[in-house]
């Protein structure tokens, strides 16, 4: 997709799209929950729970199976094939060209883990997000779906994962909802037992 409709060194319209949506997602998980109780305080437990309940699963799954994504493989030659640039991280060079001398200090903040791409969070929690919003009204669901697939087409054309990589991380935001109604009353019960411990700790 890169060697197909990028240019190093350029950006379009697009592409600068799809880094800001890249961007942006570090408020949509937070920013659903205080949507939700905003809005809807009656959905809060349930959004919350799912939303970062998505969050730690996937976190299991980095720590199981560290992986590599395509713009480290690229960086360390293992995907090399004769042709350059073999895959461009088109978020750092667009973040230096756009923030520069602000890039690096921000960047090692929100950079991240190399060896955390599979599965996706940034789609895993994108589609419970947009689940979640989904039940609170058709216009809620549709920007949260919008979203959504803006974020899954910037995650492989710049670079960030592969295909494979959104689609494990749409199955843990379905394991997730689809477990959630069964693990609910553990959770709850763990939840009464820290509050009763809580409660007799108090003075």
């Amino acid at each position: 997709l890169q060697r197909a409709y990028g240019r190093p060194g350029h950006f379009n319209r697009l592409e600068k799209t799809l880094v800001w949506s890249h961007w942006l997602w570090f408020l949509v998980p937070h920013g659903t929950v205080l949507y939700v109780l905003a809005r809807h305080p009656d959905r809060f437990g349930r959004t919350a729970a799912h939303i970062y309940g998505t969050f730690d699963l996937g976190l299991i799954g980095y720590w199981a199976v560290p992986t590599a994504p395509p713009w480290y493989a690229a960086e360390r030659g293992l995907m090399d094939d004769g042709e350059l640039p073999a895959v461009r991280r088109m978020m750092v060079e667009y973040g230096e060209q756009f923030w520069k001398s602000g890039w690096q200090p921000l960047y090692g903040v929100l950079g991240g883990n190399p060896l955390a791409a599979m599965p996706s969070l940034h789609f895993a929690l994108s589609v419970m997000a947009a689940r979640m919003l989904a039940e609170t009204g058709p216009v809620a669901g549709a920007l949260g779906v919008a979203y959504t697939a803006t974020l899954g087409v910037a995650l492989v054309y710049l670079g960030e994962h592969y295909v494979i990589d959104l689609l494990a991380g749409l199955a843990v935001t379905e394991a997730v909802r689809r477990g959630a109604p069964h693990v609910a009353p553990a959770l709850q019960a763990v939840s009464r037992s820290v509050q009763a411990l809580e409660a007799a700790a108090r003075p």
